[in-house]
């Protein structure tokens, strides 16, 4: 990914995303966000903000218009280039993905393996992680033993193992109580703060009543900005 001074990282274009027969998840959605910003998106449940991070990992594409990502079409990216740009990006989903036969250390382990890290720097980085969001003895649990609240976290800590300058983060608190909230958005808010853009999809107006950052929300499949936000 290129330099990240001022540059643009996710441009949307008049996209728009109808699934089959007629759902028309997102209409006419034209976005730009900058490197290194923070950006909460809110709507109802089915208002497409999972459809809308979708499309920035190429998980789905665009029905029409532009997805571009740090100035690349990634419609166009495939083979190697979009595995790389891929790496770039840390996705945390809604559904968590996690590989129930593997250990948490593994399941975070594997995201770092693929980009060829060597095995202590990826020891320490699991380490790391999990002492950051309260999961410290989960590290040999089966991720399958874990309850959604202790899952929802090893997705995002596995999301954001490889440093991505993109992060995707789905509903990151819905099994959460306040204070493992509290961890998770003060990670979050640091990975920003050391120059990674990131994206939440939340419902939960607590994570974002009391910040400057931009919020948008997603309403009969447009984008409406309900708040500037400023870049740290």
């Amino acid at each position: 990914m290129s330099d990240q001074s001022n540059n643009t990282m996710v441009e949307l274009i008049k996209v728009s995303k109808t699934y089959h027969p007629h759902i028309q998840a997102l209409s006419d959605v034209s976005i730009s966000i900058r490197s290194g910003e923070m950006v909460f998106i809110t709507g109802r449940s089915g208002a497409g903000k999972t459809t809308f991070l979708k499309l920035l990992c190429k998980m789905e594409l665009p029905t029409r218009g532009l997805v571009e990502i740090d100035g690349l079409d990634i419609r166009k990216m495939r083979g190697k280039r979009l595995s790389y740009l891929r790496q770039q990006i840390g996705v945390a989903y809604q559904d968590f993905k996690l590989l129930h036969d593997r250990t948490v250390a593994e399941n975070i382990s594997i995201a770092m393996e693929v980009s060829y890290r060597k095995p202590q720097i990826i020891r320490k980085r699991v380490k790391a992680l999990l002492e950051e969001l309260d999961l410290s003895d989960k590290h040999n649990s089966m991720t399958g033993d874990l309850s959604r609240g202790e899952q929802q976290r090893v997705t995002l800590a596995r999301a954001v193992a490889n440093s991505p300058k993109l992060i995707l983060v789905d509903e990151p608190t819905g099994n959460l109580d306040a204070t493992t909230t509290s961890r998770v958005m003060e990670m979050l808010v640091g990975l920003n703060n050391s120059g990674a853009t990131v994206l939440i999809a939340t419902h939960d107006h607590t994570i974002y009543r009391d910040v400057e950052h931009r919020l948008l929300e997603l309403r009969g499949g447009q984008m409406h900005q309900l708040r500037d936000g400023v870049m740290q």
